[in-house]
This record gives structure tokens, sequence and C-alpha cells, in this order.
């Protein structure tokens, strides 16, 4: 088994746009493209057309690449570059410049293993961008209807007699793989889909030995092993259990569905609680339906405790029993009005020993642990901390009742910058870094770089596009550079 890949993004409420495979724009019937060297299967995330003698500098990987060849000087060269961009493929117009495409060219991209495409005289460049920019919009509609179609089937097999072997089924039919839930021993429990190789199916119980029942360990992790991708989430029922995915490949929509089954087998391997349980919850009612702490204290079991606030999940039924069962407590109010009147927030009560983490799809605000009789007074301090963590758009904001050195934890610090930043490659990052810390100016950001002005405007814009940031928004570029900062 490869080494885990750490955890698994957060399940999202759509997929993003799956890429087109080359095979897909060479077999349109209105362009007449022609595969002239390399392997036609590679997957093309956008296109970009460049004269430049060296596009490295303009290039952000996974793009096809055209060019008519206006300064082509050094074939050899101009593909070592390309390549080293990461460009998926080059096409190649064999006009107004050429007649043919250079021989010395198709063996720069034979030996580099770079696909090559003659576009005809006939096809402008942009009907290759439209076409390809099509052929996207119909891969993502098909993914979101496969996502869509999933999530039905997923809700249909938790209302079954079985509920949890049936939504295992479902999962596993709807991914083409296997679907495994792993005891709080590492045994399994059940499982359903085909069968997989011995190493994959012992990659994969190790790869869930990664999660375990340890309290504030990671979600979800991912990995390979005998020729399949691999994952595993723990599930939030509180019995240790977790559930392994095996597939062939992995697309962009099978992190929702997936989330969708994490969600219902929680639900449904939850333990039933006792009675002193019913008494906590009870307690909590009375306590936020305004009776004195000092009634509750009692009943609530020793303190001291921690608040949350948050807003946020995925707009089902289970959203707030999920991220109560991802933070370890059945304490919860979803339909809680927050001091101040703001109205929406899903309140939870934990054991101060129990760690509050960032949770995909929600926004957390912490009051300082508290007694009983303080409880009060922590509840308005989550309710600011979720306000403050809404306007600078944080994932996750504690209460620090110091200065503002003690304000973020270094930990939590770099933490969140992994999260925030995850999007980013490197190149992108470095321009983000260096753009900020001259302030937005684009000329000397390029010579600071040694790149064009026009690649610092296209990678920032590649930024707040991954991002989904404003960064014109002060805040927002604030955040962004203490996460540089923190990394």
């Amino acid at each position: 088994m490869t080494a885990p890949t750490g955890p698994e993004p957060g399940p999202g409420s759509t997929p993003p746009a799956p890429p087109v495979p080359l095979a897909a724009l060479l077999a349109h019937p209105d362009l007449g493209l022609r595969l002239l060297a390399g392997p036609g299967d590679v997957p093309l995330h956008w296109v970009h057309t460049s004269e430049m003698a060296d596009p490295y500098p303009y290039l952000l990987g996974g793009e096809l690449l055209m060019t008519a060849g206006v300064q082509l000087a050094d074939p050899a060269h101009y593909v070592e570059r390309v390549v080293e961009a990461g460009a998926a493929a080059l096409a190649f117009g064999v006009t107004p410049v050429y007649d043919t495409v250079p021989a010395a060219l198709v063996e720069a991209c034979a030996r580099r293993g770079l696909p090559l495409v003659e576009v005809p005289p006939r096809t402008p460049f942009t009907a290759v961008a439209r076409a390809l920019w099509r052929l996207m919009a119909e891969a993502r509609l098909r993914e979101l209807r496969r996502v869509t179609e999933a999530q039905q089937s997923l809700a249909t097999a938790a209302a079954r007699p079985a509920p949890v072997p049936a939504v295992l089924g479902a999962l596993a039919s709807r991914l083409g793989g296997r679907a495994v839930l792993f005891g709080a021993d590492g045994t399994e429990a059940l499982a359903a889909g085909r069968e997989v190789p011995a190493e994959a199916a012992r990659a994969l119980r190790e790869l869930a030995g990664v999660l375990g029942p340890r309290p504030g360990g990671p979600a979800s992790a991912s990995g390979d092993g005998g020729g399949l991708r691999l994952a595993a989430y723990a599930l939030g029922g509180g019995d240790g259990l977790t559930l392994g995915v095996a597939t062939g490949h992995r697309g962009p929509g099978d992190h929702t569905i997936v989330g969708v089954a994490v969600v219902l087998l929680s639900l449904l391997t939850a333990p039933h609680r006792g009675a002193d349980a019913a008494v906590r919850d009870g307690a909590l009612v009375r306590l936020l339906l305004g009776a004195a702490p000092a009634e509750v204290a009692g009943a609530l079991g020793p303190g001291p405790w921690t608040v949350v606030h948050a807003r946020g999940g995925d707009g089902t039924p289970f959203a707030a029993a999920s991220l109560a069962a991802a933070l370890g407590t059945p304490l919860v109010d979803a339909g809680g009005t927050a001091p101040g009147g703001a109205t929406g927030a899903v309140r939870l009560l934990l054991p101060a020993s129990s760690p509050v983490t960032a949770q995909s799809g929600w926004t957390l605000g912490v009051g300082v642990p508290a007694e009983a009789d303080e409880l009060s007074a922590a509840d308005a301090q989550a309710a600011r901390a979720l306000r403050r963590a809404e306007a600078t758009g944080a994932d996750l904001v504690r209460h620090h009742p110091g200065g503002i050195a003690a304000l973020v934890d270094p930990d939590e610090a770099a933490a969140h910058a992994r999260t925030l930043l995850a999007p980013l490659t490197g190149p992108l990052a470095e321009t983000l870094r260096v753009w900020l810390s001259l302030h937005g100016g684009w000329d000397r950001t390029a010579v600071a770089m040694d790149i064009h002005r026009n690649t610092v405007r296209q990678r920032i814009a590649r930024c707040a596009a991954l991002l989904g940031r404003d960064l014109d928004d002060p805040d927002v570029r604030m955040e962004l550079w203490f996460a540089l900062k923190s990394r």
C-alpha cells in the first residue's frame, strides 16, 4: 500500500467539472484534428493559445496548448518547456506559418510522450476551444446527474428493512467498486460489491486503521493498493466504525456520493443512547430555553463545557446530526436562535476535553470552556466567534480573551493554512504571496518573479477562482496573507 495521502476533500454540494479526454476532441466530426504523436487518452482541463517562444510562464498545467509556431526556433527545447510546465497536449496549426507540422516537432513530442495534434487550415483555434468547453459542460451535466441518482439510490436503501447492508450495496454499485464496514478492532463487519485482490483488501484494512477511534483523529484518508484507489472514512456513530471504499478510479463526484453514505451510515449505526443521555439532552433543552444554570448543572454532569455555534451543512435533514456525530456529542440544538437574534445556527455542547476541529461545509464559532453556571456567557462568545468566522471566511474561529498574540494557535493556523491553500499549486501560491507582499502591484510582482505582468494577472485570477474568494476584499487578503505566512 502506498502511504496514506491524508484527509479526503470534504464532499461539496456539486462535483467539479470533469476533464475531457483528448480522444473525445479528436473524435469531434467538425474539427478534423489528427493525432501525430503521443497518447490520445490524456485528460484536458482547459485550452490556451500562445505564440511565445517560451510558453512556460503562461501555463498552469493540464491544458491543451495551441500554437501556429510563429516563434518556433528550437522544437526540442520548446517541447521540453511545454512538458516541464505540465501541459497535457500540444495542438499545432499548419497555417499561416507552416504548410505541414515540422518533423523535428513531431520527433520531440514522440520522444517526450507529449500528445501532438495537427489542426487543419480550415479549423480556427477558437472552434477547438469552443468544442472543448462544450464537451466539459456536457461531462459536468452527466456527473451532476450521476451524483443526483446516487443520492436518491442511497436514500431509498436507507429506508429498507436491513438499511446498513442496503446502503453499502447501493454505494458499491454506484462507485463500481467495493464498500466495507470495519469494526473498531479493524475486522470486516459487512461488505458489498465486487471482490478485490488480497493486496487491496489488506491495504484498505490498514488504511481504515489509520483513522481508528482516537478522539480528534483524521476523519478520512486515502491511498492506493493492489492497483485500486482506496479511501477510508470514520463514521460518527461513536462505535469506532470505519467505511472503506476501493474503486478502479475516482470520479469528481465520488466524494459527494460517499459523503452522503457516511452520513446515512453514521446515523444507522449510532448506538441507542441510555437514560442518562436523555437526561443530559433534556437539561440542554431547558438551559437553552432559559432555565437557570444551577437547575441543570447536576444533569449535565461535571464541567467544564464548550459551546459551539455552527452554520452550513449540505441542506439535508441529517446535517446537524452529522456535525454532532463528527464532533462526538449528542447535545445539539439544530434550530436554535443565537444571542443577538441571529437564526439558523446549530448549537452544540461538548465536554471541554473533546477537541473541536474544522468540519467540511461548516463554519464554526467556539466559546471558551465554562462551568454550567457560565454557559450563558460561553454561548454569547460562540455566537460572536461564528460571526467573525463568517466575516473573515474562516472555517473555525475561537473566542480568546487575551490580546492579539493569543488569538491564533500556531498549529491550528498551520492546519487552517493547509486547508485554505490546498487548491493552489506551488507557482500559484508563490505568485499570490509575492503579489500580496507588494500590495497587489502587478508590475512590481512581475519584476520580482521575472515573469510577464499578464502572467501575474492570469495567475491571480486563477487563485481567486480556485479559492472562491474576492481578492479585492481586504479581509480576504489579510486572511490569505496570514495563511501563506503560517504554512
